[in-house]
């Protein structure tokens, strides 16, 4: 078995304006800090319509392909814009997300990493917002029950800031459980311990200056048990690395160690529910040298754990 790597050169022509944080730089980062990894490279095709409706309405769809520029850019909002490039490297970040949920559920590989842009967890029913347009985990977590005929499908997301889209998406779904931790207070203020969904979304915010201590302790203490409860069949992550301590959007204080750490014990019940089975995607991330060794950090743990032929608890 290997980690597929998914990703897209479509995914540079996303440019933003001059000192945006959500730059093309990003993915070079993160690229290069995976170029020597034995990793199963795969280029992410063009999203289908079909998948983006299983979380969006049509009216969202056509309203981000009305926004498209033709030169220059067009700003959604005042964090939010498009580039000429910007529509297909959307949609290909929701193909690149199918394809992974489709080569991880067909057996091809025991897991794989989407390393595109722009990211998606902020995106809500019908909203693009916060760097976001379409909601790329969500989508393949309703792919994978839709598709694949799973029950139960789990999201985990570590990122600096609240998963609001994804959050928005999936809390009326009891077949997937959305977990976050997250800075609050911080962008885009949502989040708080009592938004429950339908019983099937756990906010776990965190304070300014969260470390290692308090990252972990909640996530062994109130995530991880809630994931094993739930005895998911697929896992997927929203893999954020904004959460660093070098990162300038955010004031948690993390290391690369926190996320090798984090994958570890994720990988663990993917081990005992999903025989294995997850797929990442990346989200934040905005100091360009913590994202890079944060994400090598986090895809080391998939690449070691898709190798080793450890005996799968039923």
């Amino acid at each position: 078995m290997a980690t597929a790597l998914i990703t897209h050169d479509a995914c540079f022509d996303h440019v933003t304006p001059p000192g945006h944080p959500e730059q093309v730089a990003r993915l070079d980062a993160v690229l290069g800090a995976l170029k020597d990894m034995d990793l199963r490279r795969v280029k992410a095709p063009m999203g289908a319509e079909d998948d983006i409706l299983r979380a969006h309405p049509t009216a969202h769809i056509q309203t981000i392909r009305n926004a498209a520029p033709e030169s220059g850019w067009r700003s959604l909002d005042a964090d939010t814009h498009m580039s000429v490039g910007t529509l297909e490297a959307a949609f290909r970040c929701v193909g690149g997300v199918v394809r992974a949920v489709d080569l991880v559920m067909e057996g091809e590989v025991q897991n794989a990493f989407v390393a595109m842009r722009p990211p998606g967890h902020h995106a809500e029913r019908e909203t693009a917002m916060g760097f976001c347009f379409f909601g790329n985990v969500a989508i393949a977590a309703k792919h994978a029950l839709d598709h694949h005929g799973l029950k139960r499908v789990a999201i985990v997301d570590f990122d600096v800031h609240h998963g609001n889209g994804t959050q928005d998406l999936v809390e009326d779904d009891p077949r997937i459980l959305f977990c976050s931790t997250h800075q609050s207070p911080l962008y885009p203020g949502t989040g708080a311990a009592h938004e429950t969904g339908v019983g099937n979304v756990l906010n776990c915010p965190l304070p300014d200056g969260a470390g290692s201590k308090a990252f972990r302790e909640v996530m062994e203490r109130v995530v991880l048990p809630r994931v094993d409860a739930f005895s998911p069949e697929l896992l997927i992550i929203s893999a954020g690395f904004d959460a660093h301590r070098d990162d300038p959007l955010a004031g948690m204080n993390l290391v690369e160690d926190d996320f090798t750490w984090i994958t570890e014990k994720l990988c663990d019940l993917a081990d005992r529910h999903c025989k294995g089975r997850m797929v990442s995607s990346l989200e934040g991330g905005y100091d360009l040298a913590a994202l890079g060794a944060s994400a090598a950090a986090h895809v080391n743990v998939l690449k070691e754990r898709s190798t080793c032929q450890k005996q799968l608890t039923p």
